[in-house]
């Protein structure tokens, strides 16, 4: 099956992106975007690569605001709710409009957009001093338990329900956009 072309799609596609990026206060990256590696991933695996490439570093800099631990730390809660539910979930409303036409954008495009800065809505507080070795390891063991799951998927507070492709195309973008604001030091 081929796809045409369609603006007026595209035209929505695209308001629905301006929307969402009203809705959810504008402020989309916490890096500057000549830090920004602008990574981008299609599945865990190739995030998962990237992962173990920079934990593998002898050192790291950073534009990100969460630190390293915290960032791996954050993703993993991400990828552990969509198997055990979000804690505070947006409404239904917002997840079948502004959050569905959001993850379409992200979708189409190959890459999300969101608050950096900003943890899981109701998600336990980032620990500080969690030792690198263990964040790896955290992550690791959520992305296992992902790609083995057979169960139900829960919705994402914001875009709703996504099938099992749709949620490690969702990771694998979250993830790209966190770990771009991560280089290895020279």
């Amino acid at each position: 099956m081929t796809t045409q072309f369609n603006p007026e799609r595209r035209a929505c596609l695209s308001r629905g992106a301006a929307l969402s990026v009203l809705a959810t206060g504008g402020m989309l990256t916490a890096c500057a975007a000549d830090q920004d590696r602008g990574l981008q991933f299609s599945t865990l695996a190739a995030a998962q690569e990237e992962v173990m490439r920079l934990a593998q570093a002898p050192a790291l800099d950073s534009a990100a605001v969460f630190s390293w631990s915290q960032t791996l730390e954050h993703c993993a809660q991400s990828i552990e709710f969509s198997m055990s539910g979000f804690p505070e979930p947006k409404s239904a409303l917002f997840q079948k409009t502004v959050g569905a036409a959001a993850f379409s954008v992200f979708s189409w495009r190959g890459k999300m957009s969101h608050n950096l800065a900003e943890p899981i809505p109701g998600a336990p507080v980032l620990a500080s001093d969690t030792p690198a070795a263990a964040a790896v390891e955290r992550l690791q063991k959520a992305i296992t338990a992902f790609a083995q799951w057979s169960g139900e998927l829960k919705p994402h507070f914001a875009y709703g329900a996504l099938t099992k492709p749709q949620y490690e195309q969702a990771h694998a973008m979250h993830l790209a956009q966190h770990l771009s604001g991560f280089t290895i030091k020279a």
